[in-house]
């Protein structure tokens, strides 16, 4: 044998065993035991659960495909998104990153920075509006049609939480609709949101962060009145009477007021709340259903529903009108919706609110008021904008 023929078999050798050496370091598929134990199976299970919230069932489902395939770029993908949403970036990050570098066809590589284009929206560290900008150029590079890119990128806009990126998921949602193919029906009720925050043109930064939120909370709407209807400003000019609910020492002179009313601990639940100055504005405004509770409790996180808003707007209407007369105005005739009943507790309330044109049906079809739905901040910041029309007040 010469020293050519015994270096390609040396050389031979060694190629071999590193390859079995590779191979043996690969962690084994496992064989599929059913028909629908397939990796694309599972990863359509498994983003069904991530709709639902459910991510420990999201991650079986995407472990499962891995099991089977674990080059499967969908299934990384899927991962990366369920520890997103667990908050856990790193994890989240190194997953979809994998996916990207597996991605080998053009649909693969757009799931893929769709999913950077979603993690950097949920954890928006730093340049996080930048880096989500930059993936989803990279989307659309790969397919200019697919609607996903588009969709998430305003979801990510939305959050930026100003009216120029409100004007940009705008532009997002409706090119989902122009495609025309997946999340038409997600893309069309964001664009309403869309549209309902530009209508409402909020003028403060708190505004257009709570105009965001998909149900609105005492402490949120609390802010608003403050803030967006500048309800001091309202109350003052209209001559309300306002009331002193500051907590009083005893042992200190205090000179009586007759238009004023002294209670102590207005509400004890929301001295660490980050809204606390807007939440005793509106407790010192008197606003029926935005008082403490009678346990001296405010419940700032509870959330707002449309009755409970309807009182609000029209105890308002009555206090700057000076009409007692709106709070027994309809009292004996016949409701407008088919879901409120005329001897209910705020029947009166959601009939003055729909006379004026500042609370109407939610749902359209069936003329359905539904009183017990939350608010959603856009809705919320429409009908503030609806109430400054009703009362000329600017």
């Amino acid at each position: 044998m010469n020293r050519k023929t015994f270096y390609q078999i040396f050389s031979g050798g060694l190629l071999l065993l590193f390859f079995g050496f590779i191979t043996a370091c690969e962690a084994p598929k496992r064989k599929a035991e059913a028909v629908l134990d397939t990796p694309e199976h599972h990863v359509f299970s498994g983003n069904k659960l991530l709709q639902k919230e459910d991510y420990d069932g999201a991650l079986r489902e995407f472990q499962l495909a891995i099991e089977l395939d674990p080059k499967y770029p969908p299934a990384h993908a899927g991962t990366g998104l369920v520890y997103g949403y667990k908050k856990d970036f790193k994890k989240a990050f190194e997953n979809m990153e994998k996916a990207l570098d597996l991605a080998k066809t053009k649909e693969h590589k757009v799931e893929a920075h769709t999913g950077m284009v979603r993690l950097h929206s949920m954890e928006r560290g730093k340049d996080w509006l930048s880096n989500c900008e930059r993936e989803f150029k990279k989307a659309i590079g790969e397919n200019a049609a697919a609607p996903d890119p588009y969709y998430y990128m305003g979801i990510a806009y939305k959050r930026s939480e100003t009216m120029e990126g409100v004007g940009k998921a705008g532009d997002m949602f409706k090119k989902v609709l122009e495609i025309n193919k997946d999340l038409v029906a997600d893309a069309n009720k964001e664009w309403e949101i869309v549209q309902k925050i530009q209508r409402a043109a909020p003028g403060t930064k708190i505004g257009v962060m709570i105009a965001l939120a998909d149900k609105i909370t005492r402490a949120d709407l609390s802010a608003l009145f403050v803030q967006e209807l500048d309800i001091e400003k309202l109350f003052k000019k209209r001559g309300v009477k306002t009331f002193d609910t500051s907590f009083k020492s005893p042992t200190s002179p205090q000179k009586f007021e007759a238009d004023k009313l002294s209670k102590a601990a207005a509400a004890t639940d929301i001295e660490n709340h980050v809204l606390r100055t807007d939440m005793e504005t509106a407790i010192g405004l008197g606003i029926r259903g935005l008082e403490s509770y009678p346990d001296h409790t405010f419940h700032p996180n509870q959330p707002i529903t449309k009755v409970e808003y309807a009182v609000m707007v029209e105890d308002i209407l009555i206090k700057v009108s000076g009409d007692e007369s709106l709070a027994t105005k309809f009292i004996g005739s016949q409701p407008h919706f088919p879901d409120v009943r005329a001897d209910q507790w705020f029947f009166n309330a959601i009939e003055v609110c729909n006379a004026r044109g500042i609370m109407q049906a939610e749902d359209l079809t069936t003329g359905e008021f539904k009183p017990k739905n939350p608010v959603s901040g856009a809705d919320a910041l429409l009908i503030i904008r609806k109430l400054k029309d009703e009362l000329k007040f600017f």
